[in-house]
Protein backbone atom coordinates (compact mmCIF):
# COMPACT_ATOMS: atom_id res chain seq x y z
CA UNK A 1 0.00 0.00 0.00
CA UNK A 2 1.22 3.34 -0.90
CA UNK A 3 0.82 6.44 1.79
CA UNK A 4 -1.49 8.34 -0.69
CA UNK A 5 -3.32 5.04 -0.04
CA UNK A 6 -3.66 4.87 3.83
CA UNK A 7 -7.33 4.63 4.81
CA UNK A 8 -8.34 8.10 6.24
CA UNK A 9 -12.27 7.13 6.49
CA UNK A 10 -12.68 7.11 10.44
CA UNK A 11 -13.27 4.29 12.61
CA UNK A 12 -15.44 4.85 15.83
CA UNK A 13 -14.06 2.06 17.70
CA UNK A 14 -10.53 3.53 17.57
CA UNK A 15 -12.75 6.21 20.16
CA UNK A 16 -11.39 9.43 17.88
CA UNK A 17 -7.69 8.23 17.72
CA UNK A 18 -5.49 7.51 15.16
CA UNK A 19 -3.55 4.28 14.64
CA UNK A 20 -0.22 3.29 12.91
CA UNK A 21 0.19 1.77 9.24
CA UNK A 22 3.06 0.96 7.47
CA UNK A 23 2.98 1.97 3.40
CA UNK A 24 5.28 2.55 0.68
CA UNK A 25 6.15 6.39 0.28
CA UNK A 26 7.92 7.66 -2.36
CA UNK A 27 11.35 6.55 -2.34
CA UNK A 28 10.04 2.71 -2.00
CA UNK A 29 10.77 2.72 1.58
CA UNK A 30 8.27 1.71 4.13
CA UNK A 31 7.15 4.64 6.28
CA UNK A 32 4.46 4.73 9.57
CA UNK A 33 1.54 6.59 8.48
CA UNK A 34 -1.37 7.71 10.69
CA UNK A 35 -4.34 6.41 9.72
CA UNK A 36 -8.30 7.29 10.83
CA UNK A 37 -9.21 3.66 10.17
CA UNK A 38 -11.93 2.64 7.58
CA UNK A 39 -15.33 0.96 7.72
CA UNK A 40 -14.77 -2.85 7.19
CA UNK A 41 -12.48 -2.60 10.08
CA UNK A 42 -14.94 -1.13 11.80
CA UNK A 43 -17.85 -3.27 11.24
CA UNK A 44 -15.23 -6.54 12.06
CA UNK A 45 -13.95 -4.85 15.20
CA UNK A 46 -17.55 -4.54 16.78
CA UNK A 47 -18.79 -8.44 15.32
CA UNK A 48 -15.47 -9.73 17.50
CA UNK A 49 -16.76 -7.50 20.55
CA UNK A 50 -20.43 -8.47 19.95
CA UNK A 51 -19.10 -12.29 20.09
CA UNK A 52 -17.06 -11.50 23.15
CA UNK A 53 -19.87 -10.11 24.94
CA UNK A 54 -22.00 -13.01 24.20
CA UNK A 55 -19.34 -15.25 25.36
CA UNK A 56 -19.08 -13.29 28.55
CA UNK A 57 -22.95 -13.21 29.26
CA UNK A 58 -22.61 -17.15 28.50
CA UNK A 59 -19.78 -17.71 31.09
CA UNK A 60 -21.74 -15.45 33.61
CA UNK A 61 -25.25 -18.12 33.40
CA UNK A 62 -22.37 -20.60 33.99
CA UNK A 63 -20.82 -19.39 36.75
CA UNK A 64 -23.85 -18.84 38.47
CA UNK A 65 -24.77 -21.99 37.90
CA UNK A 66 -21.76 -23.52 39.50
CA UNK A 67 -20.33 -25.28 35.92
CA UNK A 68 -17.78 -22.67 35.84
CA UNK A 69 -15.04 -20.35 37.61
CA UNK A 70 -15.44 -16.78 37.41
CA UNK A 71 -12.10 -16.75 35.91
CA UNK A 72 -14.03 -17.55 32.85
CA UNK A 73 -16.06 -14.32 32.44
CA UNK A 74 -13.51 -12.37 33.68
CA UNK A 75 -11.36 -13.96 30.64
CA UNK A 76 -14.38 -12.98 28.02
CA UNK A 77 -14.96 -9.36 29.98
CA UNK A 78 -11.22 -8.36 29.03
CA UNK A 79 -11.58 -9.58 25.54
CA UNK A 80 -9.35 -12.86 25.77
CA UNK A 81 -9.48 -16.18 24.55
CA UNK A 82 -8.05 -19.33 26.59
CA UNK A 83 -4.36 -19.07 24.54
CA UNK A 84 -3.87 -15.43 24.99
CA UNK A 85 -4.89 -15.27 28.65
CA UNK A 86 -2.34 -18.33 28.81
CA UNK A 87 0.52 -16.25 27.25
CA UNK A 88 -0.19 -12.98 28.94
CA UNK A 89 -0.35 -14.78 32.57
CA UNK A 90 2.85 -17.22 31.83
CA UNK A 91 0.86 -20.52 32.26
CA UNK A 92 0.33 -23.66 30.11
CA UNK A 93 -2.78 -23.96 28.48
CA UNK A 94 -3.89 -27.16 30.52
CA UNK A 95 -2.94 -25.01 33.67
CA UNK A 96 -5.33 -22.37 32.27
CA UNK A 97 -8.31 -25.00 31.33
CA UNK A 98 -8.30 -26.34 34.83
CA UNK A 99 -8.49 -23.11 36.47
CA UNK A 100 -12.00 -22.20 34.86
CA UNK A 101 -13.22 -25.21 36.27
CA UNK A 102 -14.73 -24.17 39.86
CA UNK A 103 -12.79 -26.92 42.05
CA UNK A 104 -9.34 -25.75 39.99
CA UNK A 105 -10.23 -22.14 40.76
CA UNK A 106 -10.80 -22.46 44.29
CA UNK A 107 -7.71 -23.77 44.90
CA UNK A 108 -5.81 -21.34 43.47
CA UNK A 109 -2.90 -20.25 45.45
CA UNK A 110 -2.51 -16.21 46.16
CA UNK A 111 0.24 -16.04 43.74
CA UNK A 112 -1.81 -17.46 41.04
CA UNK A 113 -4.69 -15.12 41.56
CA UNK A 114 -2.37 -11.94 41.43
CA UNK A 115 -0.80 -12.88 37.99
CA UNK A 116 -4.15 -13.42 36.37
CA UNK A 117 -5.52 -10.28 38.30
CA UNK A 118 -2.25 -8.45 36.39
CA UNK A 119 -3.33 -10.42 33.40
CA UNK A 120 -6.98 -9.33 33.24
CA UNK A 121 -6.22 -5.82 34.98
CA UNK A 122 -8.30 -6.48 38.28
CA UNK A 123 -7.41 -6.23 41.46
CA UNK A 124 -7.14 -10.06 43.14
CA UNK A 125 -10.27 -9.50 44.99
CA UNK A 126 -12.54 -8.60 41.99
CA UNK A 127 -11.53 -12.15 40.81
CA UNK A 128 -14.65 -13.97 43.15
CA UNK A 129 -16.77 -11.39 41.59
CA UNK A 130 -19.03 -11.24 38.81
CA UNK A 131 -21.01 -8.15 37.50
Amino acid sequence: MNVADVPQEGNTTLGGHSKGIYARGAEGHLELVASKGWEAEEIVTRQAVEVFEQLAAAARERVRAGQSSPLEYHMYRARMDLPLLAQVSGLWRWRVRRHLQPAGFARLSPALRQRYAEALGLPPARLDEID
